[in-house]
């Protein structure tokens, strides 16, 4: 009975122990160890959705999140051999955003051949559409064909307080499109918060809405509640590139007055009298802040009238034309035409914000100056080109080099042939559409911030 009793007492000893340190262990653990869930212990607990993310944690679980749209990517020339290349992303979360959001461009030939690849970070708020920008990306004397934009996954979505509409554009001013092109915006933060490094894409779009081109800027500090200016500039001009009527136009006519012109007789002679009269009807449709001027051309060629504005009168001067008898045997000298248009654009009459056009309209061949009157003309052309000029060619009649009228063009699409002066003024009012497309440019600009985080929640 007594060995019972004392076994039993040990027993209970041995508990009391074992309670003892099991209650100072939770006491230790309690004060020392024990940890509230939090959204940085890389472990799913609390409301958490997932790992650190969902509830009240500032992340968001990848599968409550859309993944970006991309609507479209492009690269746009803005020198020799360099490219502005941009992308278009929609985000449709409301609130989600991220701070690091991967991607590539692949810039490839006609071929599929990749020209060059460009890795970058952005940022992407929530709500809307931005604008991923790569500048100065380099190919050399290869042309792109294709731009590719691919996304890698992004591996933390946040949630932020507010998104595009922080900033707000009320206006925006395009100058100097064919010399140094500068388009200035009026830019308001219309929250209290300073934002830093706000970037800010500006891209230009056809009344179709194709993208024409694009540029991007900066601005380091955007104070809360001001309105700035931010301007965007392009290294080249881009009056060619933008084919809207809101960006005027300068037109040199080159008109050819050889000999051959009177050939069909008559009283006034034809076919130069109905050529003359087409081609003032097509200066009287420019628009109002468009100028005009005219060469003529046939043994020698000559500046009639430079660049003015006033387009009633340089009509009437176009029908005031008419053929030196010295030149009834003369020759056709189309070269020496565009030089003399080469050196009115580049004088001080030209418009700075107006794009370049030359329009070369001869019935028959290049047969002077010299030896090789055609290579002469020719090499006229490649330097009207360089600046920046867009010509186009109109051959009247039969007896036509149409290898060099194309040659003469800009693109095989702004040569044309009229049988007879009847096709000359629907040639003359298509040569009007593709100056001067319908309806306005649209301008985009899109500032995007990677501030708005809300950084309350955890």
């Amino acid at each position: 009975m007594y060995r019972r009793w004392a076994f039993w007492r040990r027993v209970q000893y041995v508990l009391g122990v074992l309670v003892f340190f099991l209650a100072l262990s939770s006491a230790v653990y309690m004060l020392f160890l024990q940890r509230d869930p939090t959204c940085f212990d890389r472990v799913q607990n609390g409301d958490e959705r997932g790992v650190d993310c969902g509830g009240a944690c500032r992340l968001v679980c990848a599968g409550d999140v859309e993944a970006p749209v991309i609507q479209w990517s492009r690269a746009f020339p803005i020198s020799k051999g360099v490219y502005n290349v941009v992308g278009y992303l929609e985000n449709r979360n409301r609130t989600v955003g991220t701070k690091k959001l991967e991607y590539t461009f692949t810039l490839v030939d006609e071929a599929g051949a990749t020209i060059v690849e460009k890795k970058g970070t952005t940022f992407l708020p929530p709500d809307s559409v931005y604008p991923i920008f790569e500048g100065r990306v380099m190919t050399g004397n290869r042309i792109p064909a294709r731009t590719l934009l691919t996304l890698s996954p992004v591996a933390e979505w946040e949630v932020f307080e507010h998104a595009r509409d922080q900033f707000v554009v009320s206006a925006s001013s395009l100058t100097g499109a064919d010399s140094k092109p500068r388009l200035e915006a009026s830019v308001t933060n219309t929250l209290i918060k300073d934002e830093r490094d706000v970037e800010v894409v500006a891209t230009i779009f056809n009344a179709e809405g194709t993208a024409l081109t694009a540029s991007r800027t900066v601005v380091p500090l955007f104070e809360g509640r001001l309105e700035k200016k931010v301007v965007f500039t392009w290294p080249e001009p881009i009056a060619k590139t933008l084919r809207s009527c809101e960006v005027p136009t300068d037109v040199i006519m080159a008109i050819d007055l050889s000999g051959s012109m009177n050939n069909d007789g008559g009283t006034p002679p034809e076919p130069v009298t109905s050529a003359l009269r087409a081609a003032a009807s097509f200066v009287s449709r420019l628009n109002i802040r468009d100028q005009a001027g005219v060469v003529t051309f046939a043994t020698q060629a000559s500046l009639v009238r430079s660049l003015i504005s006033d387009k009633d009168s340089v009509g009437t001067s176009i029908t005031a034309l008419t053929i030196d008898p010295k030149d009834e045997t003369g020759s056709t000298n189309i070269g020496d035409a565009i030089i003399f248009a080469t050196r009115e654009f580049a004088s001080p009459r030209h418009n700075s914000d107006a794009r370049k056009v030359l329009i070369v309209f001869t019935d028959g061949k290049a047969t002077g100056p010299d030896v090789n009157p055609e290579g002469y003309a020719l090499d006229a052309v490649e330097k009207a080109k360089e600046a920046g000029i867009e010509i186009f060619s109109i051959g009247l009649g039969q007896d036509l080099n149409q290898t060099f009228l194309t040659q003469l063009a800009s693109q095989d699409t702004q040569r044309f042939v009229a049988p007879d002066t009847a096709a000359l003024d629907a040639i003359y009012r298509t040569i009007s559409t593709a100056i001067c497309e319908a309806g306005p440019a649209v301008i985009d600009i899109i500032p995007k911030v990677i501030g708005g985080l809300n950084d309350n929640q955890y």
